[in-house]
């Protein structure tokens, strides 16, 4: 019989250990050299119903987190437990929606986040010490956006999101739906909104490389669970797409989890949630290898006094774990003073 990874980690019998999943051309040490081999991960909550979003907030040395469909989210510091920090995190009308609240979030300038508001269907920005809450974009072609799951930043400010319609009871037949695309749009600073892509079924996760020329987008799709790849010219436009990575085998393999959340270190390499755990993905689409879990992991980010410390949204818990590289700086988001429709 399997022993119960959250049994192990409770109880202290076991640790979730990275798994190394490196190809035969990658050198055994190098994810060593990115997550040592004695670290281990602690659970800083648990009893979630979807955990999602995780953002470090250094000006309080805290971490946020979202729970999406109990509609709230949870605020925690070291050497303490979490917290409730909001409720509701999205929507109070809950009518026609299977998850009313926040899902991705990031930081916005110095006291706010930003967030993807499933409930509001909108981006919102809020300021984290009134809770006060301003949505920054609702409506694309003058129809009601899906329900936004994910945020990133760009390198000129501007805000990118994706849309799919994971917050709507029937997803794509819902009677609620009014866009004819599961879209992946930028909001620029200057307000103005823009689909950039409209192909993916169901576009999910977002993550910029460091020098913020490349843009990465999951797919959680179970059909074509992929990452791709978007090359972006100066002003923001698509100059070309590519496949980054494909996790169709593993999701054959019957492996927890879809592409979902990202995030990227340092160094370039992409840590992607998909089926089996996190992969860890050199800029160039090769596994350095893989932290392996056997529930499905929703998104991840760096963190910590150090940045150095590895946020992990599992199902219904939230992990910790000890790596040897920080995220990549974080970029603060232009807030527009109205967005204007295209």
């Amino acid at each position: 019989m399997k022993t119960s990874l959250w049994l192990a980690l409770a109880i202290g019998l076991n640790t979730l250990q990275p798994a190394v999943g490196a190809p035969a051309q990658s050198k055994p040490s190098a994810f060593e050299a990115l997550v040592p081999e004695d670290s281990k991960p602690a659970v800083i909550a648990e009893g979630l119903k979807w955990a999602e979003g995780p953002v470090w907030i250094p000006e309080q040395a805290a971490l946020l987190f979202s729970d999406v469909p109990n509609n709230r989210i949870y605020r925690w510091s070291e050497g303490g437990a979490a917290a409730l920090f909001l409720e509701p995190s999205g929507g109070t009308v809950t009518k026609g929606f299977r998850e009313p609240g926040s899902n991705g979030l990031k930081r916005g300038p110095v006291g706010t986040i930003i967030m993807a508001d499933q409930g509001n269907r909108a981006v919102a920005l809020l300021d984290l010490r009134t809770h006060a809450k301003r949505l920054l974009v609702e409506r694309y072609a003058g129809k009601r956006l899906n329900s936004p799951n994910d945020v990133a930043v760009g390198p000129d400010g501007s805000i990118w999101f994706t849309d799919p319609p994971y917050g709507l009871d029937g997803l794509d037949e819902s009677p609620l739906k009014e866009q004819d695309a599961n879209g992946v749009y930028r909001l620029a600073p200057n307000g103005r909104v823009t689909r950039v892509e409209s192909r993916l079924a169901f576009p999910n996760g977002l993550a910029f490389t460091p020098d913020g020329r490349t843009l990465y987008v999951s797919t959680s799709d179970p059909k074509n669970p992929v990452i791709m790849a978007y090359r972006l010219g100066s002003d923001g436009r698509v100059m070309s797409r590519r496949l980054f990575a494909d996790f169709s085998a593993a999701a054959k393999d019957g492996k927890p989890g879809l592409p979902d959340g990202m995030t990227v270190d340092e160094r370039g390499n992409v840590w992607a949630t998909a089926p089996g755990g996190v992969h860890v993905l050199s800029p160039t689409g090769h596994e350095i290898g893989l932290i392996a879990h056997d529930k499905a992991i929703s998104n991840c980010a760096f963190g910590g006094p150090d940045g150095r410390t590895l946020f992990l949204t599992a199902t219904d818990q939230v992990l910790a774990l000890k790596t040897n590289v920080r995220g990549a700086p974080a970029r603060l988001p232009r807030i527009p003073r109205r967005s204007s429709q295209p």
